[in-house]
């Protein structure tokens, strides 16, 4: 927290504004590239202890499978009130299509997805378990993938898609859990076709964060951020310090910082560095998927021209409701609407914090 005796103002912004600025991105087409995942999900009720170890016995109850990774971000598009086309790929198995169909259930265009037969779908398998009355909670997460890279023949077939789809869309989110669809090849047909047409790109990457220099705007975790820099954020100056300076490293306008129950902190290329606290972080459920919430109600916000404060509280209530639901969960634009009608948006404006006590300084002498 700011020190030298200022008071620490937090700012709102008008609920009715951000209303109007959560309505105007409907129908917006978003081209969503990356990583798709099948989170699958196993529950079961807590039996006896076995006796060939020490360890639970389920009996299984039911099983689910919820698009993750690149599929949920184009989710939230969807269920937000925009549109999403899909880039990315699946392997030939039963948990490909089993993904495929998910999401046409949920009306998001699936025909630019490569189906790759040599390769296997990203799948993450998380068994729940407890007793009979009792909340079902994660024991062990399975996950499984490809051997091997993706084919060239995809990996070729993913860039003209972009190629061919960037012009048409409004903004491009590049979803890289680093899981390897998003190649150096495709990385670059993405940027490279986003920066002729003029659009905007929005970047959420596990791994690889400073390779995609020239982005819009970057959604990265505090753990993300910290590995790009090759240093740790423990304190709020270093903080403000590594978020300058991976906003000047990654050239793009915007770059908002997650921090799970701390909140958000906002960096603009104007200067501009502010703090959000996270919505009700006391009803924080499961965490899984936000990221992909955030960027998705975030590039709707930006490539819609609401501007970045306003986009990044949008985005941050956005994440606030998806966590209290278990599993990668898709936020409905009613939702967002009702939330907002009910919630007063703060925010610390950094810059004019340091202002104030720079002020409050000098006339203590």
């Amino acid at each position: 927290m700011p020190g030298g005796g200022a008071e620490v103002h937090r700012r709102g912004v008008c609920g009715g504004d951000l209303f109007r600025r959560a309505a105007a991105w409907a129908g917006r087409l978003l081209l969503v590239v990356g990583d798709l995942i099948a989170d699958r999900y196993i529950y079961g009720e807590a039996v006896r202890i076995s006796r060939e170890a020490p360890v639970l016995i389920l009996r299984q109850e039911r099983e689910r499978l919820v698009p993750g990774g690149a599929a949920n971000a184009a989710r939230n598009v969807q269920s937000l009130g925009g549109r999403a086309v899909l880039v990315g790929a699946v392997g030939g198995d039963a948990v490909g299509q089993g993904l495929l169909a998910a999401l046409a259930e949920e009306g998001i265009q699936t025909g630019e997805v490569a189906v790759c037969p040599t390769w296997e779908t990203w799948s993450k398998t998380r068994i729940l378990g407890g007793g009979r009355q009792a909340i079902r909670q994660q024991l062990v997460r399975l996950d499984r993938g490809p051997a091997g890279p993706l084919p060239a023949e995809a990996e070729e077939l993913l860039a003209r898609r972009v190629r061919e789809l960037v012009p048409r869309a409004e903004g491009v989110i590049v979803s890289d859990y680093g899981c390897g669809t998003v190649t150096p090849r495709l990385r670059e047909a993405v940027l490279e076709a986003a920066a002729r047409a003029g659009i905007f790109v929005g970047v959420d990457s596990r791994y690889s964060l400073l390779a995609f220099g020239g982005a819009s705007a970057a959604t990265p975790n505090e753990p993300e951020a910290e590995e790009a820099l090759g240093k740790a954020l423990r304190t709020e100056e270093e903080l403000l310090q590594g978020g300058r300076e991976l906003l000047q490293r990654l050239g793009c306008r915007t770059l908002l910082i997650t921090r799970g129950e701390r909140g958000m902190f906002l960096f603009t290329e104007e200067g501009g560095v502010y703090d959000l606290p996270a919505y009700q972080p006391e009803t924080v459920f499961d965490v899984t998927g936000a990221g992909d919430t955030v960027m998705a109600c975030f590039a709707l916000g930006l490539s819609s021209g609401v501007p970045p404060l306003e986009a990044a509280l949008l985005a941050n209530l956005a994440a606030g409701l998806a966590v209290r639901r278990p599993g990668a969960a898709a936020v409905t634009g009613e939702e967002l609407q009702a939330a907002l009608a009910a919630w007063q948006p703060v925010y610390r404006c950094l810059e004019e914090e340091k202002g104030e006590q720079a002020a409050a300084r000098r006339r203590a002498g």
